[in-house]
């Protein structure tokens, strides 16, 4: 299951997180991966739900902040985001998208 949160600025920031990484912080080097609460902690959806959620936020310019295996899985099936632009820190894959 996937944590994702919408907010809502001068365009909405779509946040999506495996649920099992969310409270956990990651650091390596330089780099600080924090899946905090107050940002991904919203509504628990299964992985097709992500999908069409994320292909209709796209088309209302959304952005998009992905955390974990199965969050970027559905960014990549979603078409919003590929292989090469996911970042690790610690091995979580992370990810953003600025369409």
């Amino acid at each position: 299951m996937l944590f994702v949160k919408i907010h809502s600025s001068y365009r909405k920031i779509v946040a999506v997180c495996d649920a099992e990484l969310l409270g956990k912080r990651f650091e390596q080097g330089k780099m600080q991966l924090e899946v905090c609460k107050e940002f991904y902690c919203g509504e628990l959806k299964s992985e097709k739900e992500v999908i069409k959620l994320i292909q209709e936020a796209e088309k209302e310019d959304a952005t998009f902040n992905l955390v974990g295996n199965k969050a970027i899985s559905a960014g990549i099936k979603a078409g919003i985001i590929n292989k090469e632009g996911v970042l690790r820190v610690k091995g979580i894959p992370h990810a953003l998208s600025l369409l």
